[in-house]
């Protein structure tokens, strides 16, 4: 089964990019330069932040939707990203090298199914969630800090 996992756009966050850091703490958002590796995975490009380099941690409603599961969490965006992630059939490394947890929703954005899985097993999580026709897309997020991490539409 043909997959697509797509990054947010970045066309949403253009006017956090421009803010100074004044109007970004108004906002709740918080400018940092990246001390360790992998530790700011970036929401746009689906590739972690590298060392030394600007990102924005900010909450994000990931599930803007009229719903029970509406939710928002902390994100990170890389300064530098510019154009969101999209392919079909492909894992971003970011993801497989995470633990996830993978939510199933159907049309009225309902879950109706969900796993904790290794980064590496994603491909079968997707499998096994489309196989049910009721689920329409996926969210992944890190089980660990709970971010939301990705959409996965079928492709």
């Amino acid at each position: 089964m043909d997959f697509r996992i797509t990054g947010l756009h970045p066309d949403q966050f253009a006017e956090l990019q421009r803010a100074p850091d004044d109007e970004l703490r108004r906002r709740g958002v918080e400018r940092r330069i990246v001390e360790e590796a992998n530790s700011a995975p970036c929401r746009i490009s689906l590739l972690d932040a590298d060392v030394g380099e600007e990102v924005l941690l900010l909450n994000f409603a990931h599930q803007a939707v009229a719903s029970p599961y509406a939710a928002s969490g902390p994100i990170f965006i890389r300064r530098a990203a510019t154009r969101a992630f999209d392919a079909t059939n492909v894992i971003p490394e970011q993801q497989r090298r995470r633990l996830l947890s993978v939510r199933a929703y159907d049309e009225r954005h309902y879950i109706v199914d969900a796993e904790v899985a290794a980064g590496t097993e994603l491909e079968t999580l997707i499998e096994r969630f489309f196989a049910d026709p009721r689920v329409e897309y996926l969210h992944a997020h890190n089980a660990r800090r709970g971010c939301y991490a990705c959409r996965v539409g079928r492709a």
